[in-house]
């Protein structure tokens, strides 16, 4: 199920943000993490609009927009390959159209995933913050379809 944010699925969107993050990010050093679960907290999930998916009646995920881009989107590595990844953007799709992301170079899961979606890449740049290359990526979708290219083996990611 996919449903708007409430602040009480706070804990379950920091423990999937978290264990997403350490499966996909081991290159981010413990102090940035440290940093930004106490920025998903208390700033980045006022800021966003932020859709969760839940599963064994639990928040196991989440995606949050700004806008047309995604700031974060995460699943909790043990519901990975179920295709909640996959419907979360769906849903940003359809409610804001063509979409942007920053997925850091070096999370593969991440770039996997996008690129199985059928986001294109179009340049590269520093996250200042944590030091690491991301690269920008979008996706328009073609008339009519929303989604269509994702393979259902595709990893949901864990950008920047």
């Amino acid at each position: 199920m996919i449903r708007k944010f409430k602040p009480e699925d706070t804990e379950g969107v920091v423990a999937s943000w978290r264990s997403a993050s350490e499966l996909a990010h081991p290159f981010l050093t413990e102090t940035f993490l440290e940093k930004e679960d106490h920025d998903l907290r208390n700033a980045y999930l006022a800021l966003a609009e932020t859709w969760v998916c839940e599963a064994d009646g639990r928040v196991v995920g989440f995606i949050a927009m700004i806008e047309n881009v995604i700031g974060g989107l995460f699943i909790d590595p043990h519901y990975h390959g179920r295709g909640f990844g996959r419907a979360l953007v769906d849903r940003a799709l359809a409610e804001k159209g063509p979409l942007e992301v920053e997925v850091f170079r070096d999370n593969a899961i991440g770039r996997r995933f996008y690129q199985a979606y059928g986001f294109q890449r179009q340049s590269v740049s520093l996250h200042e913050p944590s030091g690491q290359v991301t690269i920008l990526m979008t996706f328009t979708p073609a008339s009519g379809e929303e989604g269509a290219s994702v393979s259902s083996t595709a990893k949901p990611p864990s950008a920047p």
